[in-house]
Formats: C-alpha cells, sequence, structure tokens
C-alpha cells in the first residue's frame, strides 16, 4: 500500500482503485479510507479513484503533534497527488473532507479541475451550527447510546433497521475504532477550528455543494451559504437525507455526482 510524506514527514496512506481521469475522495473526521467502501467502486468504474487515510487515522501516521488542522490537511492532499504522480484532479470531499477541499480548491487551485462538496460547511463564524440537542445526544456518558445518536444523524431509523435485520454490524462512517482518543481530540479540535470564508471567493474551479436535505449533525443550511460564496457554484439537497446521504442515498447522489463531473 503507497505511502505519501506529509510536509512535517508523517506518512499518508492512500489508495488508487479504478482506471480514468483522477478523482480524490475526502473522507469525514477522524474516518479513514473505509468511509468511502459503499459506493467507491460506482466511482472507480469511471475514475482512477484516490481515498486517503488522514494523519491519526487508519495506516496514517498518528503524531500526537500541533499539526492537525483542516489547512494542514489540505497540503497532506496535495503531498499524497505528488507522490502518485498526480497534477490535477476532481476533488469530492464529504463533511471534514469537504472542509479540507475547501482549502485545496483555494490554496492549490492547480490541483482541482472540478470540484464536489459534500454535507460540510464553511466554518465558524459564518457556518450555521448544529444544534444544543444534537451536541447533548453526542456527548452522552453512555458509549453505546451516544454512537447510537450518531448513526441516527447519520442515517434514517428506517434505513437503520433494515441494514441491521440484515445483519449489518459495521457502518464506517462512525468513525475509525483504532484510533488514539488523542488523535480524535485533534481531529475534532481541527474541524470545528475551520474557517475558509475569506478563502471561498477564490476558488475558481466549478463547484458542486450537495447535502442531506434533513441533515441536522452538519445543518443543511451550510449548503446554500458555500453556494452563495464560491462563484458560479450550484447547490443540491437530496431530500430526505441525512449525514450520510452519499451512502443510503447512493441512488441518487452517485450519479448526481458523477453528471457533475462529467459536465
Amino acid at each position: 500500500m503507497p505511502h505519501a510524506q506529509a510536509p512535517d514527514g508523517t506518512a499518508l496512506h492512500y489508495q488508487l482503485q479504478g482506471s480514468g481521469e483522477p478523482l480524490v475522495l475526502l473522507s469525514g473526521q477522524s474516518n479513514s479510507t473505509r468511509w468511502w467502501d459503499p459506493v467507491v467502486g460506482d466511482f472507480a468504474a469511471a475514475y482512477t479513484v484516490v481515498t486517503v487515510d488522514w494523519r491519526g487515522v487508519g495506516e496514517s501516521g498518528r503524531p500526537d503533534t500541533d499539526t492537525y488542522s483542516t489547512r494542514g490537511f489540505a497540503d497532506d492532499v496535495a503531498a499524497v497527488l505528488d507522490h502518485a504522480g498526480i497534477g490535477r484532479a476532481h476533488v469530492y470531499g464529504t463533511s471534514m473532507g469537504g472542509r479540507v477541499a475547501q482549502w485545496l480548491a483555494a490554496e492549490h487551485p492547480e490541483r482541482v479541475e472540478r470540484l464536489v462538496l459534500g454535507c460540510t460547511s464553511p466554518g465558524a463564524p459564518h457556518g450555521v451550527e448544529r444544534g444544543p440537542e444534537v451536541r447533548r445526544a453526542l456527548a452522552q456518558g453512555d458509549p453505546g447510546a451516544a454512537r447510537r445518536a450518531l448513526m441516527e444523524l447519520m442515517y434514517t431509523p428506517g434505513w437503520i433497521a433494515a441494514q441491521e435485520a440484515a445483519g449489518r454490524t459495521e457502518f464506517h462512517t462512525l468513525g475509525d475504532p483504532s484510533m488514539p482518543a488523542y488523535a480524535r481530540r485533534r481531529h475534532l479540535r481541527a474541524s470545528a477550528r475551520h474557517d475558509a470564508w475569506d478563502a471561498l471567493p477564490r476558488i475558481a474551479a466549478p463547484t458542486l455543494v450537495v447535502h442531506g436535505g434533513d441533515d441536522t449533525f452538519n445543518p443543511a443550511a451550510n449548503a446554500p451559504l458555500l453556494a452563495g460564496r464560491i462563484p458560479d457554484a450550484r447547490a443540491q439537497l437530496v431530500p430526505g437525507a441525512r449525514h450520510a446521504y452519499f451512502e443510503e442515498f447512493a441512488d441518487v447522489a452517485t450519479p448526481l455526482v458523477l453528471k457533475f463531473l462529467r459536465a
């Protein structure tokens, strides 16, 4: 499995799948490349897909240092592209990966062909933050209850029930279980401190903003904010979807993204 080296020397694990034009898929906070497992094959059928383990997760290095930020993660992605010999790629970032993609497109414009920002936010103080009831649900002292609350922020109850009835026990959007606590805290801080508002107007790549219409984990009101701030961007809500719209509503979201990338 290939490893690139970040500017500070941290090893960055990544995977390549498929063939064709390069497409970078960027996962959410505290998640590895497995975030994309349910849909990566659909994208790899048309593109050379690059997925990345953030520092702190998966097979990448896990430094316990103050080197975790969405802006820094964008530099890490650029280092991966250099190592893979990819000069320019389409970029599809979801959740924290969408925050990173904003910086990548703004500060490394020569690397981004077309940009998709999914279930993400411009960050504080301009973004719409999750409500106190969501914060309370995630901060429960019972780990099982907190995990269940996170799952129900990601997916609709009916879909969860159907998956569980079919015997599914793993949901890779809920975080990398091997991640050390210090790295999890650093990821949380990096995402919380994200603020790309002033950089967004510098994004030159054609941009599509996608969001679950019923997302309260990262409120759907952030989609029009991003689309209004990035030149010529457009927003598309997926009705009925929560945060992990790209998995539960893949039959809608994947063709939508593929059509945009091919435009």
